[in-house]
């Protein structure tokens, strides 16, 4: 009777063990499984540049989908990038190939019209925005016909339909910038607002926009188109601290360009972006020489003639060396 019962308790065991697996738990640690064999299988991984973080699908998507009945127009996206020492304004619309790049204008580039430091600020970021619209309405024969608004006062501008052409129409595209109130990115929109370009936009992310009373500071943001944020800070660090302000704008110093004409440069620099925004091919000559970091690959003759030379040297010092013992 007892052997029976052992049996009989064993069998149990087993049956209680086997409706735990079913049921996905262990009878010891009672853990569930969360994921499938069937989950794996199903498994998607998603874009490259999504696991990277490089790209917005759920924004790109919004930006790039075009109606079914405007038979393949391009719908173009007015994209503005900032690197540690640059910045990357094009014009780009979407193909199923890929993008398709209609005019880019690069911050680099604003030396050649007089501004030759401080390239990455809001007053730079406008420049490249005006060249950007400028390069555009000329390359579509449009210049004449639109031309924006000649000077920067800081308010608000929206171009006017003229009689015979449509004003170019493109997207603001900031890619992961959060857009935060005088964000560099909006001086790049409004220099191509005042440049020309058709962009949906409001006012209410420019420098100088004040929140309690829902209105723009027109002065506040003529102040930062012109670098004027750039030479109060001059102003100050010469006060307070003279010997930061001659490391910290040191370039500056050299160029001559202090907070009193910092204005007047910026105003000879979009007047010249404005007589001749034409892109100009770089005269810099190819590297006649390709550096190599490896080592060079051998043919089948040499890498034969290197292991006869090792072989040689080999021999040789083992012939040596037994001259050596028999002396």
């Amino acid at each position: 009777m007892r052997v029976k019962a052992l049996i009989g308790s064993f069998y149990q065991d087993k049956v209680i063990d086997k409706a735990l697996e079913v049921q996905g738990h262990w009878r010891n640690a009672f853990v569930k499984s969360q994921k499938s064999k069937a989950y794996f299988k199903r498994y998607q991984v998603k874009y490259k540049r999504r696991r990277d973080g490089k790209t917005d699908y759920r924004a790109r998507i919004r930006l790039i989908n075009q109606d079914k009945n405007k038979y393949n127009t391009p719908k173009y996206r007015f994209v503005v990038r900032f690197s540690n020492k640059d910045i990357v304004a094009q014009v780009i619309s979407s193909s199923i190939a890929g993008d398709l790049v209609l005019a880019s204008a690069y911050s680099h580039e604003l030396p050649q019209y007089g501004l030759k430091v401080g390239l990455t600020n809001y007053a730079a970021a406008y420049c490249t925005g005006l060249l950007l619209a400028r390069r555009v309405l000329k390359m579509l024969e449009m210049d004449e016909e639109y031309q924006g608004n000649v000077e920067a006062t800081g308010e608000d501008f929206s171009v006017e339909p003229a009689e015979s052409r449509r004003p170019f129409r493109a997207l603001l595209d900031v890619g992961l910038v959060r857009t935060t109130t005088g964000n560099r990115v909006f001086g790049a929109l409004k220099g191509a607002l005042d440049g020309g370009l058709d962009i949906p936009h409001s006012d209410k992310r420019f420098a100088g926009f004040k929140k309690d009373e829902k209105q723009l500071d027109a002065d506040v943001h003529r102040k930062y188109i012109f670098g004027g944020h750039v030479a109060s800070y001059m102003r100050t660090l010469m006060e307070d601290e003279p010997e930061k302000y001659q490391s910290h704008f040191s370039e500056y110093i050299k160029g001559g360009i202090d907070a009193e004409n910092m204005e007047e440069m910026y105003k000879k620099v979009h007047a010249a972006i404005r007589a001749n925004p034409t892109a100009v091919k770089s005269t810099k000559k190819p590297p006649t020489e390709h550096k190599r970091f490896n080592l060079k690959k051998l043919t089948y003759e040499e890498r034969k003639a290197k292991l006869i030379q090792r072989l040689n040297a080999l021999n040789s010092s083992t012939a040596d060396d037994e001259d050596e013992d028999d002396e």
